[in-house]
């Protein structure tokens, strides 16, 4: 599919889409559980469909109608009768990496192109020193994997640098190992996102201790109970509706967002708040009004995400915007740091690509045929783009858009955005 858009002003309230990183989480705990759980206002997308694919082939019982109801199968995943194909969804790909490592059997996993060509083998090291058996197929630490489980705990050490997710895949499946786990952490990286998990083994009242982010030790025979719980609304997803309003100079409430949730990508508020956005708390949300953008220096490691779109925003701010230590952005559904660059210079932008990030110094950016890459996020930034632009801007692959964000399009024609599908 291609997005057409033109040069738009916004306004109006935008329901925020729910969290895909609660949606998952709840969605492997609830599959974990002792009896049923109740996950209400869930992001309804293709990645987290697929966690639901991939948690029913484990054995539990999953009904996804406005609410969806979980049974989970007590702390035994029963060993799937197919390869377990994950699609485009790291995060579930990550995660039940260690629910395969619960079962007592072997787990095949597959996905798309994309998720064969993302690493794994960190975790696969991790969970064999655990007393699973773990292999790449291919032998380069990707997809297609092999899991045997169960792990029996012990002593794990796992290099985050590439992703936050290895280290989750750990804390939310060692507690239901039959011994004790102790985990050593190198290179953390994105710890909102490990807060996020830590969030939610409180909440089931799982027992650990850490030392920062660099030490763990999970008494095992644990159990997760059944729960009721509503998701969140998605800052990851906000941002580019935050993003278009700073840079079309135009005034949205975003209905939904709440800054006390764990979730790290809320860091956009105040990266646009130094770039001059004028954001300010409301009843059920927050107000963004965009206007005159300066450049800044900003530390994307814990916020990867947020690359793509600030990378867009930095176009139409004044001066020179460093984005850094971010590398592991080149390791997401694409090298985002190198699409954005080849992106974003077809349209006209300056800028400079550096191993761990950009810099990018604004200027007048202008319509033209761009591609997406099939990486929703890059997908939807360039849309953002072509709201602040001369002429038309033409964007390939933008079906992408639907792994997180299936009514993207739908939210920004209705906040006023010229753009359709072409």
């Amino acid at each position: 599919m291609k997005l057409l858009v033109e040069k738009s002003s916004l306004s109006g309230i935008v329901p925020v889409p729910a969290s895909k990183s609660h949606t998952i989480r709840a969605v492997v705990i609830g599959s974990l559980a002792d009896g049923e759980s109740a996950i209400t206002n869930p992001l309804v997308s293709a990645d987290t469909l697929s966690a639901v694919r991939v948690c029913r082939g484990f054995g539990a019982e999953i009904e996804t109608e406005d609410e969806w109801v979980v049974e989970g199968v007590c702390g035994k995943p029963a060993v799937p009768t197919g390869v377990l194909d994950v699609g485009n969804s790291g995060t579930t790909l990550y995660l039940t990496m260690g629910m395969a490592a619960l079962a007592d059997g072997w787990t095949t996993f597959t996905g798309d192109d994309q998720i064969r060509s993302r690493p794994a083998g960190p975790l696969l090291e991790a969970l064999n020193s655990l007393g699973a058996e773990a292999v790449s197929e291919g032998g380069d630490g990707r997809p297609p994997l092999r899991i045997k489980g169960p792990m029996r705990g012990g002593k794990a050490e796992i290099d985050s640098s590439q992703t936050s997710q290895y280290l989750s895949s750990l804390l939310l499946n060692c507690p239901l190992a039959e011994g004790e786990t102790e985990i050593t952490v190198h290179n953390a990286v994105e710890r909102p996102y490990i807060e996020m998990t830590l969030g939610w083994l409180d909440e089931q009242q799982i027992n650990y201790e850490r030392r920062g982010f660099e030490w763990f030790l999970i008494p095992g025979g644990q159990v997760y109970d059944g729960f009721m719980k509503p998701m969140p609304a998605d800052f990851s997803s906000a941002a580019f509706f935050m993003c278009a309003a700073a840079i079309t100079g135009s005034e949205l409430i975003l209905e939904g967002l709440e800054m006390h949730d764990s979730q790290g990508d809320k860091a956009i508020v105040e990266m646009l708040r130094q770039m001059g956005c004028a954001i300010e708390d409301v009843p059920g949300g927050l107000a963004v009004r965009g206007g005159e953008l300066a450049a800044g220096a900003f530390d994307l490691g814990s916020t990867p995400d947020l690359l793509p779109a600030m990378a867009v925003t930095a176009c139409f701010a004044q001066g020179s915007t460093l984005l850094m230590n971010v590398p592991q952005a080149r390791l997401k559904e694409t090298d985002r740091i190198r699409v954005m660059h080849e992106e974003l210079a077809k349209m006209g932008a300056e800028v400079e690509e550096l191993p761990d990030g950009m810099i990018v110094t604004g200027k007048p950016l202008h319509g033209a045929r761009v591609d997406g890459r099939g990486d929703h996020r890059v997908v939807m930034a360039l849309a953002v783009a072509g709201l602040a632009c001369d002429g038309v801007t033409e964007v390939a692959t933008a079906e992408a858009a639907g792994i997180t964000f299936p009514n993207f399009v739908e939210l920004m024609q209705g906040a006023g955005a010229r753009m359709s599908a072409g």
